[in-house]
């Protein structure tokens, strides 16, 4: 956590769900500008771990709106399905620490069970999960998995924190220095099948292999700091300066969204707008 004089690296990072909007733009010349006026380095990271949702063709519409913008980008560019490997040596590291366990609860199990607890904490992102398969003992667990019963691994956030000799601190660039609270998220899952990795793991492993300093990305993303930087430490990795930007809004005050086409870069593109016009709007 300190200066990097000459050394920044940034990076974005978009998942190929759909088409960039405008909001994406304002968010990746953040961050290349970051990089470049300091005499940094810039990296462009696919994060299509989503195998449902993500797809070649829109990999291919992310380069080509930002070759519209006039970005470069290091090559090659990481993809977060090619590194699977990656992400199971360190969901093995918290299994051996055991940071990991087994959650069976379905979604509907833990809106029921929040629905019986009418005190059930809450987070910055909504009831957290109530810590129903925590309790389970190691026989328990074991006789679940070997009936095939499906699962997802969960992060034991209260046995993380026990652990630690002194606050997790990070510093923000919008918001000055913090103290890590992961508890706010409470047992967040890291794996599932479907996902055999989750963001969260994912981008704090990225960052520190791609030699991040500098995240930059939106404020609603701020809270998973906390989690993140909880992670780096469990993990041993870089801890980079964090900045959390302002989101844009439309005119009605609501965020941008990949299902509002009118606002991706290329109905814009189509429209006749031209890269200047979305530079000057977006700064």
């Amino acid at each position: 956590m300190h200066d990097h004089p000459g050394g920044i690296v940034t990076r974005f990072a978009p998942s190929p769900t759909g088409q960039l909007h405008i909001g994406h733009a304002y968010s990746v010349l953040f961050a290349y500008r970051k990089a470049k006026e300091n005499g940094g380095r810039f990296i462009l990271r696919i994060e299509d771990i989503d195998t449902e949702r993500c797809r070649p063709e829109y990999v291919d519409g992310i380069k080509e709106d930002l070759h519209w913008l006039g970005l470069t980008w290091e090559e090659p560019v990481r993809k977060q399905s090619e590194h699977m490997a990656g992400y199971a040596a360190a969901l093995d590291k918290l299994a051996g620490a055991d940071l990991l366990y087994p959650c069976f609860c379905s979604r509907r199990d833990i809106r029921e069970e929040i629905a019986r607890a009418p005190a059930a904490p809450h987070g910055p992102e909504g009831a957290l999960y109530p810590g129903t398969c925590r309790n389970l003992t190691a026989d328990e667990r074991q006789d679940r998995m070997a009936k095939g019963e499906p699962y997802a691994l969960r992060l034991d956030t209260t046995a993380a924190l026990a652990r630690l000799d002194a606050p997790l601190i990070w510093e923000d660039l919008e918001k000055g220095k913090q103290e890590a609270h992961p508890e706010i998220l409470g047992d967040v899952v890291l794996a599932r099948k479907d996902t055999p990795a989750s963001y969260h793991l994912c981008v704090t492993l990225d960052d520190h292999l791609q030699g991040v300093t500098h995240v930059t990305r939106g404020e609603d993303l701020f809270h998973a700091t906390h989690l993140h930087r909880l992670l780096q430490h469990i993990l041993g990795l870089n801890v980079p300066v964090w900045h959390h930007h302002p989101l844009l809004h439309d005119e009605e005050g609501k965020r941008f969204a990949k299902r509002n086409q009118s606002v991706t870069l290329k109905s814009l593109r189509e429209m006749g707008s031209m890269p200047e016009d979305i530079i000057r709007r977006v700064s």
